[in-house]
């Protein structure tokens, strides 16, 4: 694939893209907030959740509507189109994989789009404190 920028402009392109978008730092600045401990991008769980409580067995994944299409916002890129749809397909194969996972292994998974947050913050935030609150109490009284 030819690129159809300056090699300076791509470096600079790529520099700007960081790991941990701000709505993961503010989903994790809130849960912890509110009391919370946990890990972000553990690196030794698949998939590498964007928070985890091991001990609890709870995972968290904040999807982009972009990177993970989602049904509502999720569109390709107008050029190579071909790329996109390859790269796309393969993201989602793997998100499943990857919830499939850890439903087997018995995980409390949840999966956030990015649009839930955009759209009505505080009650999802809200929906992901009780989504963790009931996995961590399911599991003490399990003991």
């Amino acid at each position: 694939m030819v690129d159809t920028v300056s090699r300076e402009t791509r470096s600079k392109m790529m520099k700007s893209i960081r790991s941990v978008s701000k709505l993961e730092s503010m989903v994790s600045k809130d849960l912890w907030q509110r009391g919370l401990r946990f890990r972000r991008n553990t690196k030794a769980l698949p998939g590498r959740p964007d928070i985890s409580i091991i001990k609890y067995k709870i995972v968290l994944f904040i999807d982009s509507c972009f990177w993970h299409y989602c049904d509502i916002h999720g569109h390709y890129p107008k050029s190579n189109i071909e790329y996109w749809e390859k790269k796309i397909a393969r993201n989602k194969q793997r998100d499943a994989e990857i919830t499939s996972y850890y439903m087997t292994n018995e995980w409390n998974i949840l999966r956030v789009w990015e649009h839930q947050l955009k759209e009505d913050y505080d009650q999802t935030i809200e929906h992901i404190y009780k989504f963790i609150i009931k996995a961590k109490n399911s599991k003490d009284s399990a003991k």
